[in-house]
């Protein structure tokens, strides 16, 4: 009997060469956010042309053979858990389809990116590509991560009953910036200065 935990990832030659102790930890860390793919062989390619990038499987026989590819030299956490929230899209509209899955999540970058905020703290370690977010969150992300991934999961949901939850989530964050840094939220006590 085998303690050691099956390693899910393969590598293509080109991505053997640049890989680190930490691309590997980071790789784990955030597959563990995802139980949905527990079980799952992933191949891990390179990019040197996007952040990143996935082969999203559209029919049953392809979500056998996952795919993502990485550009090592700037991997984010983001990155990673945007890339394999595009490989349950593919998976999650199979299982649609099949009538195995209740809920998918819809196609589109936008969506990716919140569901990905949405999934956990892990993946705010840099700022989204695609949700619109005014200069001063982009250039300042650490102090806003937090309140952004917030609306992600308000908005998730809202998605439930309102239909254009992106514009109601887009609003939301452009409301944010327009707040002072460290102003108070409407009904909010201002803090002493002692």
């Amino acid at each position: 009997m085998n303690c050691v935990p099956e390693f899910p990832f393969t590598f293509t030659p080109r991505m053997k060469k640049r890989l680190s102790k930490r691309v590997i930890d980071m790789l784990q860390n955030a597959l563990r956010c995802f139980p949905e793919l527990k079980g799952k062989k992933i191949t891990v390619g390179y990019t040197s042309a996007h952040l990143g990038s996935a082969l999203v499987p559209l029919r049953p026989e392809a979500a056998a053979k996952l795919t993502i590819r990485l550009k090592v030299k700037t991997l984010t956490y983001n990155t990673i858990g945007h890339e394999l929230t595009h490989l349950l899209q593919g998976l999650s509209k199979i299982h649609f389809k099949a009538g195995a899955a209740v809920e998918t999540i819809p196609y589109g970058e936008k969506q990716c990116d919140i569901w990905t905020l949405a999934r956990s703290n892990l993946f705010c370690d840099d700022a989204p590509t695609y949700i619109r977010l005014p200069r001063p969150i982009r250039e300042n992300w650490p102090a806003y991560s937090q309140s952004v991934r917030r609306i992600c999961i308000a908005a998730l949901e809202k998605r439930k009953t309102h239909r254009f939850y992106m514009q109601w989530l887009e609003s939301r964050i452009k409301a944010l910036a327009q707040r002072p840094r460290g102003a108070p939220k409407a009904g909010e006590q201002m803090p002493l200065p002692f």
